[in-house]
């Protein structure tokens, strides 16, 4: 062919390719439009995929590194002010006398959202209506109704208030085999209402409860597990806990590196009970509120189970491995009572918290019992007064302990 010809004829078909080329990648009409927060617009072909990924051929192709990666949720900046449809307030309440006085934890003032949200329910700050809680070393602030406002500053009022020092509880626990002993102390306690199904609470005088612990004393299966004189801050929480591990095999995995050709793979179990207590005095201290969780974990037994597991040294060896049978027990709840008294509560016949020995004279085992053992638990919970002098005048800032800053 004549060079005059096919020049301009392989001009043409290069024209006509890039063209080509250029219709596929350039985006939809029907794009859907993005806004970002600071209003620029995004185009975005509507069900497309970069040219690299459509192309298996040349994986030299990659997205240009300036392009933007969008989340595929829609975000705007939102209205310039904070919503009031319900008429909510802006509040901010000086929580710095408690929080200054509290040293026994890194941030005290967590524990003032935590009864809040205790009080008022947690639904209450994350639906309608729009509302804020947040606390800062020493501010509370809050955005919310004036009913809310009004429910806050109650307790905010509990944590400053001069009465709300640090007090001094006695958390007694202890165990008996069998729950007879209600026959004696039935005229002594007054009961309180409880939600759990199977527990009960009961409210004592002080002498009452040393004349009830006495008798329960006498008994030959009365078990005495924690005792400790607990000082609390007020809303803040403590854990009484007694436990201890229990090590099996909780699997087997072949090796052939090693003899005698499988490796045994330990786990540790953790067996007792913990008790965390957390009091919040009322700003007259006379009232306590508290709220008591405990967990209880027994190991009953470990079943063993064979797996075979041969080797050339041993063509029919066998390991075993233990499967834990564990129970459980959960309870949370929270009570009311007047400082001059004593709280006792009884959370029913449950696995045992500590191992039981099963024979009366050391050294010689008693027949294993048929079941795991069971027992009543028992938790006496009494105040001993404010534990510390409260700060002088110098040691903190001079501010009304009630209301927030209208």
């Amino acid at each position: 062919m004549n060079a005059r010809i096919f020049l301009p004829v392989l001009a043409a078909i290069a024209a006509l390719t890039g063209a080509a080329f250029g219709q596929a990648a350039r985006p939809s009409s029907t794009a859907g439009q993005w806004r970002s927060v600071d209003g620029s617009s995004v185009q975005q072909a509507a069900g497309s995929m970069p040219l690299a990924a459509t192309t298996r051929d040349d994986q030299s192709l990659q997205p240009v590194a300036s392009s933007p990666q969008r989340s595929p949720a829609r975000v705007s900046a939102g209205p310039p002010e904070l919503p009031a449809e319900h008429g909510q307030l802006w509040r901010e309440y000086d929580i710095s006398p408690y929080t200054l006085r509290i040293s026994s934890t890194n941030r005290p003032e967590q524990a003032i959202v935590d009864w809040i949200l205790r009080e008022t329910g947690y639904e209450a700050w994350h639906g309608e209506p729009f509302s804020i809680l947040s606390a800062l070393p020493r501010r509370l602030l809050v955005y919310h109704t004036p009913d809310m406002q009004e429910k806050v500053a109650e307790i905010v009022d509990r944590f400053v208030s001069s009465e709300a020092e640090s007090h001094a509880f006695e958390l007694r626990v202890v165990t008996v085999d069998h729950p007879n002993w209600r026959a004696k102390a039935q005229r002594l306690v007054r009961p309180v209402q409880v939600q759990t199904p199977g527990v009960q609470g009961w409210l004592l005088s002080r002498e009452d409860a040393a004349a009830l612990m006495a008798e329960l004393r006498r008994r030959s299966d009365y078990r005495e597990h924690s005792s400790p004189q607990l000082v609390v801050g007020n809303g803040q929480s403590t854990v009484v806990s007694a436990t201890r591990t229990r090590n099996y095999i909780r699997d087997i995995l072949p090796q052939a590196n090693t003899w005698p050709g499988y490796q045994p793979q330990p786990g540790v179990l953790n067996e007792g009970f913990a008790i965390e207590f957390s009091p919040l005095l009322s700003v007259d201290g006379q009232q306590i509120d508290a709220t008591i969780k405990c967990d209880v974990d027994q190991v009953e037994k470990l079943v063993p189970v064979n797996i075979d597991m041969p080797t050339p040294a041993a063509p029919r060896g066998r390991a075993q491995l233990e499967v834990p049978q564990i129970t459980h027990f959960r309870f949370h709840e929270r009570f009311r009572w007047p400082v001059n008294q004593v709280l006792l509560v009884s959370l029913g016949m449950i696995a045992a918290p500590v191992p039981m020995t099963s024979s009366l004279i050391p050294g010689v085992p008693l027949p294993l019992p048929s079941a795991p053992p069971r027992v009543e638990m028992l938790i006496f919970v009494e105040s001993k007064g404010r534990a510390s002098a409260p700060p002088t005048l110098a040691d903190r800032p001079q501010s009304p302990p009630a209301r927030g800053a209208y």
